[in-house]
């Protein structure tokens, strides 16, 4: 970066209003000198255009823009130059170009989620929590939180890798189970069962609060209708959908018992007991020699029997 020269006075300053926190591009209002600034020896003040604040300042970022040009030198000799290309020499790394091949994505994104998130400040639920200036959203083409989040969908289907989705996954998981967390809140708050008086219609068409007369009191009370909370089924269904079971958590009485009873059904042998797996081997093998001996001896038993000699004569005879 070549060195630039800031010594003269500039016709228009970026400012930033500390009142009501937006940037704007103006021509300065008051100009101060400030010598003690080797970079630049002015000071730059303006009147806010939006909430009508006196005097704001200079935006830092471009202050410190100002300074890092003032310093910037770069390579001047030739083995400088040299020098700076050899540095530059391997890159980009196949990591770095597999983390910044997504970078020429941006334009044609910003023109893909316009369709659905153009720039609107304020104009979305989301926009509450946004740190994003409101005046630089207001300049592109569509939403820049939405944009990122397209990119990093493309990205990880593209190189087949859900790892780049994972704080988006974390995020969503953990605004599931606080509002999950809510509804039993609301649930408890306003009671599991809830009592509401019978109405009906009257013949002309009416509504009317049924009543009974109490024999106790002698005093007609309301016939009331029981029911449960009907905010517990999305949140059962909620919950299994997430694979929050107590029985998966292991919190239920079976799957308890089921952790004690692990081992019934299974012979504990100690230590002098149990048998090595190439000993059991080498036992095995000499009985399965020791049962084939057995059956040729029982086949050779068979054919010898006058019986079924004669057995077979007769039907090789037929």
């Amino acid at each position: 970066m070549a060195r630039k020269d800031w010594s003269a006075k500039l016709d228009r300053v970026t400012f930033r209003c500390g009142g009501c926190d937006s940037s704007f591009s103006a021509p300065p209002d008051l100009i101060e000198d400030d010598p003690e600034t080797e970079y630049h020896p002015y000071r730059y003040f303006a009147h806010c255009p939006h909430c009508g604040a006196q005097h704001q300042p200079q935006a830092k970022w471009e202050r410190s823009l100002m300074a890092a040009h003032q310093a910037a030198t770069g390579p001047r000799t030739p083995e400088g130059k040299a020098a700076a290309a050899a540095n530059l020499a391997g890159h980009p790394t196949p990591e770095e170009a597999h983390r910044t091949r997504f970078n020429a994505m941006k334009h044609g994104m910003n023109a893909r989620v316009a369709t659905f998130f153009p720039a609107k400040p304020d104009g979305y639920a989301f926009c509450g929590t946004c740190d994003v200036d409101r005046h630089w959203c207001q300049a592109q083409p569509a939403c820049v939180k939405q944009t990122e989040i397209f990119m990093l969908h493309h990205a990880a289907v593209e190189q087949r890798n859900p790892k780049h989705l994972g704080k988006i996954h974390a995020d969503l998981i953990a605004a599931i189970t606080s509002a999950l967390q809510m509804c039993l809140q609301e649930v408890l708050g306003t009671g599991v069962v809830i009592k509401t008086p019978r109405v009906e219609l009257s013949r002309e068409g009416h509504p009317v609060t049924l009543v009974f007369t109490n024999p106790a009191t002698g005093l007609d009370e309301p016939v009331y209708e029981y029911m449960a909370n009907p905010v517990f089924k999305p949140i059962t269904d909620l919950i299994t959908r997430l694979g929050l079971s107590m029985n998966d958590l292991g919190l239920t009485v079976k799957a308890a018992e089921g952790a004690e009873d692990e081992g019934l059904g299974t012979l504990k042998l100690d230590a002098k007991s149990r048998e090595s797996l190439e000993t059991f081997n080498t036992r095995m093998l000499e009985a399965t020699q020791a049962m084939r001996e057995r059956l040729g001896r029982a086949g050779d038993k068979t054919r010898s029997d006058p019986v079924f000699i004669e057995h077979q004569a007769q039907g090789d005879g037929a």
